[in-house]
């Protein structure tokens, strides 16, 4: 009866049914009539009087499944750990801030282990909030035309002009991304000690894009830099 009564106390839906099997045996049924009742064969009945004997009525409560494996040891996210805190040395890995690719290729080339960047994302989130990606939002002064681009309550400043794409026309804003992709791997979390610096750090992350073996840069058209695309 003690059985029957934690079944009835209990929220967990299959201790519940374990327990009243095995309260048919002990009630004094046969373990064909247990079985029945749990709707499970003769050797799960034996399980459960063997989990049952060994841990009591908690040992009928499903444990949480292990999972996989991590696929970076304590030691190896401490040392990611390391140097994203110390950051990266452009001369060294080409980059002037991590990204996710930048690390998992960094993992590959250390410790000859493949990590997506999915994998890899929700590992530092388990390392701690303080590796999350922070990223500034850039302002554009350049603007299309699309309703979700634009409010009648925005307040423009005196200062800033807003030049409006003609309709259906995203040919015309492709170098946003080309900059951007410059800008995040060669160009940012730099401090400048002149015009030419500026000047001499773009041509040269230009050059590094341009010889890049998975991207092609369609040349200018009359040498305006906003026909280039990446394809």
């Amino acid at each position: 009866m003690a059985l029957r009564g934690l079944a009835k106390r209990t929220g967990d839906a299959n201790q519940s049914r374990r327990l009243v099997a095995l309260a048919e045996i002990y009630d004094g049924g046969s373990r064909g009539d247990a079985a029945r009742i749990g709707g499970v064969g003769l050797q799960t009945i034996r399980d459960w009087v063997l989990r049952s004997n060994a841990r009591g009525p908690e040992g009928l409560i499903d444990g949480k499944a292990p999972g996989r494996a991590p696929k970076l040891n304590d030691a190896q996210r401490q040392e990611l750990a390391r140097i994203i805190e110390s950051g990266p040395i452009p001369a060294i890995h080409g980059v002037v801030r991590w990204r996710l690719i930048d690390l998992a290729q960094w993992v590959w080339e250390e410790y000859r282990v493949r990590v997506a960047k999915q994998t890899l994302s929700r590992q530092l989130r388990a390392m701690g909030s303080g590796f999350r990606k922070l990223s500034a939002r850039p302002r554009h002064l350049l603007m299309d035309q699309a309703g979700w681009h634009s409010s009648a309550k925005l307040e423009v400043p005196d200062n800033i002009t807003i030049v409006l794409f003609p309709p259906r026309s995203p040919v015309l804003n492709p170098v946003e991304n080309v900059w951007q992709f410059m800008r995040d791997n060669w160009l940012s979390n730099r401090v400048f000690t002149s015009y030419d610096d500026i000047v001499d750090h773009c041509c040269e992350a230009w050059n590094k894009l341009v010889d890049r073996s998975w991207a092609r840069a369609i040349g200018p058209i009359g040498h305006d830099h906003r026909d280039l695309v990446l394809v």
